[in-house]
């Protein structure tokens, strides 16, 4: 056995070196300082102290007093040479390392076991995403940048040494110890990514450490609880398990952790671990592969090394093997005098002591120890929650998602218009992350039931079902895989539906699908995070390109390296202000002075939502329905948007008719609208009309008319508290106008005086003649026209006119109590009287909205008529109306968009492009788009309630004093 071991090291040296060497990864940039620091401190050293260095013992700082005491005892008696963290929070950490520390005669390694970033964050979630996931990622600048990440928490929270990265290469989908912390099962791609994720930690100071050697990658069994079997031969080990070290201690790998695993074709004695084995730690690591570096043993508490019945006797044996740190002695005090032991006795030799702490005492020199500062305390927990640290989850998990079927590209979904949409929830974890922001592209619906055909019965009103599958993402060993039951329902709904499977959790649940025939998507989200989950719903819709591949084979039906590349579709986004170029931090600002016009009860709740190059990156709420009441404002609330509807609804079917030629800007009232011929309007053409430049008079009150003279209630000639045929029109709960109104309304508009000069006078009459125009073109409702061109194309399922009929109040925000027309709360109904005479569906009035679904609207202005993959409308279109056509005549409107003012006063903060537009509503709305900075602002107010009276959102120039301060938080 000995000769075939010989033989076995040979190979390794041959096929490894071929004659090269490595350089000592421990080597400061000042080496004879470091060595003159190191052999000082190391002559200092009592025969027990230098044994103690060799140990690092587990710390939590979270721990009771007794347990405390003897970590105390350790490093004052023993004199140990470091500390790994596990558990607790970093407050404490900070607080016990620096007591620590200051306890010690020599200062201590700290290490942690912080693979994917501080699992102790105070928000108690994990930092940064699996390694599984990270395999995902083609980018192997993103993992490098998330090693820096990480190495910085770690070098703020005093962590000298970071076991990472896992560098196993996982072949065995059981495997309970590896799965989601390996880069995955390829060898080039775990070695790609391990190199990546070192050189970021190790440039931010903090030292790596590859584990576990030779490879855990391809077990069934659990280390902590048994001694893993590898069974490969000696060359797939070399060729396979081994390659990523290699590639590692060649760039400068500061240490490596040896495995607890059985490796007969490594090491000779059956059932002895690879950490005890000097053929492997010694002969294959240091020799053969040439690695200078630390060397840790995996934890000597864990099973399966029969042959040492005696406490320290591993501890011996793993430092004989070759191992310089013992990790988690199961008894440092006896494991030390153990050591001592036989060194006394001639088995351990000076020489041996010598070589491994004095690595350890380099290795405390590069990280910095020789000149010991404690931690500072103040700001650490900003320090350890940055905001980069929270865009780069975003970039990975954007980057890591995988789509591996997509067929008849239901992926992205599109035509919306023809989708009904519902979401079955599989798994025993939350999905209610990924369901609501579904809900933000479109009408998605929750469907649930405790039976099969239940489910059934309710998911046949839907063509399309999304089927999530949640387990928790407390940790990477958390359960993976569909359940009998949910792998039954998965197959029936397919049987039936259009399905998109997308699971929350490592691929390997995917073996268990006997069958994806009926599958009409399949997506890889990885894991359950928020993040994830609202990530992957913005893939689903398009917002997002699909980057990611499979970083590990999944049963018969996907391959290491599947991945359909999916292009985005120029919808919104949903993300962080400084990834787009804008400061979070300066953005509180817009928080004030919103929070200020709340309380100062200008208005009872705002809506606010910022957009930038496609990306939502601000969506807030403030304030309540009404002063008194408590209903919050709530993101899928609506509010009666006023004017806003003049560019949400009657301008893009006004646009469309222009590109068909129906009419062009030049066209006059008289070849529109035959009664205007002869009229004093007859000449009025579009252009000049929408650009408020036609001596139009501003408004009519219509309904003044329409009261009786002495009691200014609606009067009994035009009004009937129930509907009839000829009174039909319902302005409010219980109250119908006369149905024949309606024309006279159009008359008083054609017979109307003109203003006695030609100036810039804005007027809501255009949008009367327009909406006749329009509907009687089309023979159809301006409500149904907008809501089957645009709308429901666009997923703007939350805009519509007259919502009473269609939601519940609870979800619509009053406008006003009305004193004066209606004598009561407008609610549900349109606040303009001008519209409610219309049924509600007006021209100038009557849409309601959120702040969601306008912005969609101004970001397919922005994009120049397209979104969602669908050209609504040309470029030339969009920019014919957004033309400023009589600014020398001091009239700074476009047709139909307000723009920026042209002298001092006007309806934006003064710093916004030319080319921007917008309007502005009664109620308190205001939607603006500037194509240079590619931003869309949208508030939505209603300042009218209880009573309209004063308006002192304009008057204090709330709007545009907001506008004023995201325009200063962009910052590139």
């Amino acid at each position: 056995m000995r000769q075939i071991l010989i033989a076995i090291c040979s190979l390794f040296a041959f096929i490894n070196l071929q004659g090269q060497t490595t350089s000592n990864p421990l080597l400061s940039e000042e080496v004879e300082a470091q060595k003159k620091w190191v052999d000082s401190v190391y002559s200092s050293l009592t025969l027990r102290e230098k044994v103690g260095q060799l140990y690092m013992v587990q710390v939590m700082s979270n721990q009771d007093a007794v347990t405390k005491n003897k970590i105390v005892k350790l490093i004052q008696d023993h004199k140990i040479g470091g500390i790994i963290y596990s558990n607790g929070g970093p407050i404490k950490q900070a607080k016990l390392n620096n007591e620590l520390q200051s306890m010690s005669k020599i200062p201590m390694l700290i290490g942690m076991d912080a693979e994917w970033g501080l699992n102790m964050r105070l928000d108690s979630t994990y930092a940064f995403p699996w390694n599984m996931t990270l395999g995902a990622i083609k980018d192997n600048d993103l993992i490098e940048k998330t090693g820096k990440h990480i190495g910085e928490h770690c070098k703020r929270l005093g962590v000298h040494f970071n076991f990472a990265p896992v560098v196993d290469i996982n072949t065995n989908p059981e495997n309970p110890i590896i799965g989601n912390r390996s880069f995955g099962e390829s060898r080039d791609n775990v070695t790609e990514k391990a190199l990546a994720f070192m050189a970021g930690m190790q440039g931010a100071g903090v030292l790596a450490n590859a584990k576990h050697f030779p490879g855990h990658g391809d077990t069934d069994q659990d280390s902590h609880k048994t001694l893993p079997t590898i069974s490969f031969d000696a060359k797939r080990i070399d060729s396979v398990e081994l390659y990523p070290y290699k590639k590692l201690i060649r760039k400068g790998l500061s240490s490596a952790m040896v495995a607890h695993l059985n490796v007969p074709s490594l090491e000779s004695k059956f059932g002895y671990p690879s950490s005890l084995s000097k053929n492997i730690v010694s002969n294959i690591l240091k020799d053969s592969l040439g690695f200078q570096g630390l060397i840790f043993t995996d934890a000597l508490t864990m099973k399966g090394a029969a042959d040492f019945d005696l406490i320290g006797e591993i501890d011996v044996a793993a430092f004989k093997a070759g191992n310089d740190v013992m990790l988690m002695s199961e008894d440092v005090e006896v494991g030390i005098l153990k050591i001592i032991r036989a060194y006394n006795d001639g088995e351990i030799s000076e020489t041996r002591l010598e070589h491994s702490v004095k690595k350890i005492l380099q290795a405390k020199y590069k990280v910095g120890l020789h000149n010991y500062e404690p931690i500072e305390l103040s700001n650490l927990k900003e320090d350890l929650n940055r905001i980069e640290d929270d865009i780069l989850y975003e970039e990975l998990i954007e980057n890591a998602i995988t789509v591996l079927k997509n067929e008849s590209n239901l992926l992205p979904l599109k035509h919306l218009e023809t989708k009904k949409i519902a979401y079955v929830q599989l798994g025993d974890d939350s999905g209610s992350a990924f369901l609501n922001e579904l809900k933000k592209y479109t009408k998605v619906h929750h469907v649930k039931a405790t039976k099969l055909d239940e489910l059934m019965s309710k998911l046949k009103a839907y063509n399309t079902v999304v089927i999530g599958l949640h387990r928790s993402n407390e940790n990477p060993w958390k359960s993976f895989k569909f359940t009998n039951k949910e792998l039954v329902w998965l197959q029936e709904i397919a049987r039936t539906h259009n399905v998109v499977l997308d699971v929350f959790v490592r691929p390997y649940t995917l073996i268990d699908l006997k069958t994806i025939k009926n599958i009409e998507s399949i997506v890889v989200s990885y894991q359950n995070s928020e993040i994830a989950q609202r990530k992957s719903a913005q893939i689903l819709f398009g917002a997002l390109e699909v980057k990611g591949v499979l970083p590990v084979s999944s049963g018969d039906f996907f391959k290491v390296g599947d991945g359909i590349k999916i292009n985005a579709i120029k919808r919104l986004g949903y993300s962080r202000p400084e990834r787009v170029g804008m400061s979070s931090m300066k953005l509180e600002k817009v928080d004030s002075v919103a929070q200020y016009a709340v309380d100062a009860q200008m208005t009872p709740g705002i809506q606010l939502l910022i957009a930038r190059k496609g990306k939502v990156i601000y969506n807030k709420n403030f304030g309540k329905h009404t002063y008194n009441g408590k209903t919050k404002v709530g993101y899928d609330n609506i509010y009666d948007v006023a004017s806003l509807t003049k560019i949400l609804a009657t301008l893009p079917l006004l646009m469309e008719l222009v590109e068909q030629g129906i009419v062009s800007l030049d066209s006059k009232l008289s070849e529109i609208l035959p009664e205007y011929k002869g009229s004093n309007k007859e000449d009025i053409t579009i252009k000049k009309m929408l650009s408020h430049y036609a001596r139009l008079r501003p408004w009519e009150p219509f309904y003044y008319h329409t009261l009786d003279s002495i009691t200014k209630k609606p009067s009994d000639s035009y009004y009937r508290k129930t509907k009839t045929e000829k009174f039909n029109i319902e302005v409010t709960k219980n109250l119908y106008l006369r149905s024949d109104y309606q024309d006279s309304i159009q008359r008083i508009i054609k017979d109307s005086e003109l203003l006695d000069r030609l100036r810039y006078r804005y007027s809501d009459f255009p949008y009367y003649i327009l909406k006749k125009f329009i509907e009687s073109h089309y023979d159809k409702g301006l409500d149904n026209l907008v809501q089957e061109h645009f709308y429901q194309s666009l997923g703007a399922n939350n805009t519509l006119y007259n919502p009473y009929y269609k939601i519940s109040n609870k979800k619509i925000v009053p406008t006003e109590i009305d004193d004066y027309y209606r004598h009561q709360k407008v609610h549900g109904f349109v606040h303009d009287m001008g519209a409610a005479m219309q049924n509600g569906v007006g021209g100038h009035a009557g849409v309601f909205s959120n702040a969601n679904d306008v912005a969609k609207i101004m970001q397919m202005f922005l994009q120049k008529g397209f979104y969602g993959g669908k050209r609504y409308l040309k470029p030339e279109t969009i920019d014919k109306f957004n033309t400023c056509y009589f600014c020398e005549k001091d009239n700074r409107r476009g047709v139909g968009f307000d723009k920026p003012q042209l002298d001092e006063e006007g309806p934006t903060c003064g710093c916004v492009s030319m080319t921007s537009f917008g309007h502005s509503g009664f109620t308190g709305t205001y939607a603006w788009a500037d194509p240079e900075e590619e931003l869309v602002y949208i508030f939505l107010a209603n300042r009218t309630y209880p009573k309209a009276g004063k308006n002192l959102l304009l008057r204090e120039n709330i709007r545009t004093e907001i506008q004023r301060f995201i325009y200063e938080a962009i910052e590139n």
